[in-house]
């Protein structure tokens, strides 16, 4: 089983907040400044903008700055860290189920 860097922690810990879920959903559309990313949000853009820090440090967001606009876009690399480790557990999920139904099955002709 690979081991996984601080990566796939810092993944779930970004999605696990609704705000920042919010905000991915909105990026699939396309790029948006920190501005136009922040207006659905009642807080301060200080606020708002350690949310979109949380996100770029887990890989889930990448941003570019020009002039005084600084934009923000999807980035893969997050989430195919979480899904690798998620299809190894499941992979290993399915191994110890398929043993527990061959165990199973043959207790079940012993009787």
């Amino acid at each position: 089983m690979p081991k996984y860097s601080d990566r796939v922690d810092e993944v779930f810990k970004a999605l696990a907040d609704p705000t920042r879920r919010k905000v991915i959903e909105r990026l699939v559309s396309g790029p948006a400044s920190t501005s136009d990313l922040a207006e659905p949000f009642s807080m301060a853009l200080p606020s708002f903008t350690q949310h979109l820090g949380v996100l770029e440090r887990a890989g889930l967001v990448t941003s570019s700055k020009a002039g005084r606009i600084r934009t923000y876009r999807l980035s893969a690399a997050g989430l195919d860290a979480a899904q690798g480790w998620l299809a190894d557990q499941r992979r290993l999920w399915e191994q110890r189920l398929d043993q527990l139904d061959t165990f199973l099955v043959k207790q079940q002709e012993q009787t």
